[in-house]
């Protein structure tokens, strides 16, 4: 099968060793990566060394020069030696004191084996000293321009800013397969002949004429990108490559994985380099009324698992699933996928107050490495009050709590609801839909906590980790331990830390 062309680090063949030490020829940086396939992540230490040439990390994870320190003396006029005096006063050993231009400081080099923190602390407050301090290494921040960025609270909340440091974005060459509702990707106005239908909310029952032959607009969501975003697009529904989404939760799901990001429009995304493929395997009332009754069944959705797979998606993501029996047709096709490399995010489920069902696409992702069951938390880090329990929750992300107030959904661009739910006002009111015009809103569910995953997966994608079961293994193993010690029925192993996971593999960020 072909994949598309990946930037991702060479990994040396080792077979026998627990971690693979990398060499990056520009910087002469060593990195350490996993080893091969089936290897114990929880056996893997990181090195100091990997950080950089001459830089390690000490008492904190941040990285500074582990040879000289930052030393600022009270008198602007003391010698090299008289420095060097003052230096040796407090019990160190100075090989040698440089005064940099432009700067009231010195740069002083330790003796070999005197460790720079506690040099600067030692030295820091001393007589003739005003401050001292290890050369810490500095970094930009990685904050988008977005206007909405600052109501994205997932993001921070999964040390996600931090993580675009070492990562900004994933990569084209990798692809993620939307398999939902559809997605906003194309600029195209389509006629569909309409039916008469009943509409039924509740107690409330709407009879609903036909509207005739309709003109109907579609648009790309202005925010996910140029056309060339999107790759491969499958329509499962209608059994064409348009898959329009009528309903507006793949598009926003897509959003929270690969919206543009520093744009100076709207929010971000988590890989917002990645392209998308588009695969519709759920209806919507519209494909209805339309004239299309296929709904999304189990072997809908395993013709659009097992089509992602075999046309260059490098990442599914599943908001999707259902309570009920066995699903041989799904876990089919999420193994097929696995084996040909392709990591699965899904959803843990939305029923905890409805008696929580066993989610049965989620249990199935327990029994597969390279499949993980994403559980929702809110803004406080506290479960979702929707979201699933069990033993098959393998991971929490953001999902949002609407019950915490306002901003405490997930934020992203859709389709603009008001444009079309008309038939929810009966037939008084009852006009034609469009979809192209856009809102960003605040989703919340599991649905919204897979996609971060996703996104992460990508990232780790684009550092050199292609294999599912180990992407999976390093998200579970840098996750933040939330609720009871180590794994549990309501967060898994946790919520996803994105920083910590890209940081697993020794990187010098």
């Amino acid at each position: 099968m072909l994949r598309p062309h990946s930037r991702a680090l060479p990994f040396a063949a080792a077979c026998t060793a627990l971690a693979l030490s990398l060499s990056d020829a520009q910087s002469g940086r060593t990195i350490l990566a996993p080893g091969p396939m089936g290897v114990d992540l929880g056996q893997i230490q990181l090195d100091a060394a990997a950080l950089a040439p001459g830089f390690r990390t000490g008492r904190s994870e941040a990285a500074f020069d582990a040879d000289e320190i930052i030393v600022a003396f009270e008198s602007g006029a003391l010698t090299a030696q008289s420095a060097g005096d003052t230096i040796a006063s407090a019990g160190l050993s100075p090989q040698a004191v440089s005064y940099p231009d432009s700067a009231d400081f010195a740069i002083v080099r330790l003796a070999p084996g005197e460790d720079p923190e506690s040099a600067a602390a030692l030295l820091d407050g001393a007589p003739g000293v005003r401050y001292a301090q290890p050369r810490y290494r500095v970094y930009a921040d990685a904050r988008p321009n977005d206007p909405l960025y600052a109501q994205q609270w997932n993001f921070p909340l999964i040390d996600l800013e931090r993580a675009w440091d070492i990562n900004p974005g994933s990569s084209q060459s990798i692809i993620v397969a939307v398999v939902d509702t559809g997605i906003a990707h194309r600029d195209l106005t389509v006629s569909f002949p309409t039916r008469a239908w009943t509409f039924r909310n509740g107690d409330t029952i709407f009879n609903l004429p036909s509207l005739g032959t309709i003109a109907v607009p579609f648009s790309r969501a202005t925010d996910l990108g140029p056309a060339t975003s999107f790759v491969s697009p499958r329509d499962f529904i209608w059994n064409d490559t348009t898959p329009l989404d009528l309903d507006g939760h793949g598009t926003h799901v897509a959003g929270t994985i690969a919206q543009a990001t520093n744009n100076s429009v709207g929010t971000a995304g988590v890989a917002y380099n990645v392209r998308l493929m588009p695969v519709k395997v759920l209806s919507n009332v519209w494909d209805f009324v339309f004239g299309n009754s296929r709904v999304g069944t189990d072997d809908v959705v395993a013709q659009g698992i097992r089509y992602a797979a075999d046309n260059g998606a490098n990442i599914i993501n599943m908001s999707l699933g259902r309570s009920g029996g066995a699903a041989p047709a799904i876990e089919s096709a999420l193994r097929y996928a696995v084996d040909r490399g392709v990591f699965v995010a899904l959803t843990a489920g939305n029923n905890f107050e409805n008696g929580n069902p066993l989610h049965r696409f989620a249990e199935i992702a327990s029994r597969i490495a390279g499949v993980m069951a994403v559980s929702a938390v809110g803004p406080d880090r506290a479960k979702a009050p929707y979201s699933n329990t069990g033993a098959y929750v393998e991971i929490a992300a953001p999902g949002g709590n609407s019950r915490l107030g306002p901003g405490s959904t997930v934020l992203q661009q859709s389709i603009f609801s008001g444009d079309s739910n008309s038939y929810l006002g009966g037939p008084e009111v009852y006009t034609a839909p469009r979809f192209d015009r856009f809102s960003y809103r605040g989703f919340q569910g599991t649905s919204m906590a897979a996609p971060h995953v996703a996104g992460l997966a990508a990232l780790l994608m684009h550092q050199g980790i292609r294999n599912p079961a180990v992407i999976e293994r390093m998200i579970a193993r840098f996750a933040t331990d939330l609720g009871t010690s180590g794994r549990d029925d309501t967060f898994g192993h946790g919520l996803i830390s994105a920083r910590a996971t890209l940081r697993g593999l020794g990187l010098g960020k």
